[in-house]
């Protein structure tokens, strides 16, 4: 995506042109007629703000709009806003189910990483998340053995132990 994406966008586009672009993602989704007023909602802004950068993601070619009309993302907008939206669900997934952040602390930060890795690095934190649940070693136990250390630190004894557990683990049919 990051190369199609610096393909079909001649200008950067700013964390909050990506903020709007998956909020229109999102709102699509559930709705097929995007209003300004819903943007504004789903965003917390207000209205006119809503209006100034749908104009100017309009002239970029990333939406569709006119005055009193919906909103309609370009081919290249929805791109770029579902690459926000799986972005954004990864970070959320890490942080609530393995970091154990709580879900509202965890939206709003995922929020503000979305912009700052790269599709790449997403792609390689996605798999990280697949493979500590589809793994034999990692798994559920696993992510208990990580909130063990995390909560009494590192303890060779305890280690040893979760090893030993792993270890009868891979044994069983």
């Amino acid at each position: 995506m990051a190369v199609a994406r610096k393909k079909l966008v001649k200008k950067p586009i700013t964390a909050s042109m990506e903020d709007y672009l998956e909020a229109i993602f999102d709102l699509h989704r559930n709705n097929k007629a995007v209003r300004v007023k819903d943007i504004a909602g789903k965003l917390d802004v207000r209205m006119p703000s809503v209006t100034s950068m749908l104009k100017t993601l309009n002239e970029r070619g990333l939406v569709n709009y006119e005055k009193y009309e919906t909103v309609q993302l370009t081919e290249v907008g929805l791109l770029i806003g579902k690459e926000m939206r799986r972005k954004h669900d990864a970070l959320r997934r890490f942080l609530t189910n393995i970091l154990k952040v709580e879900l509202q602390k965890a939206d709003e930060e995922a929020c503000r990483m979305e912009h700052a890795l790269s599709s790449e690095t997403m792609d390689r934190l996605a798999d990280f998340i697949n493979f500590i649940y589809t793994c034999p070693r990692a798994g559920e136990s696993w992510l208990r053995h990580f909130e063990e250390y995390r909560t009494h630190g590192w303890d060779v004894e305890t280690c040893g132990e979760n090893s030993k557990e792993f270890l009868r683990n891979m044994k069983k049919p």
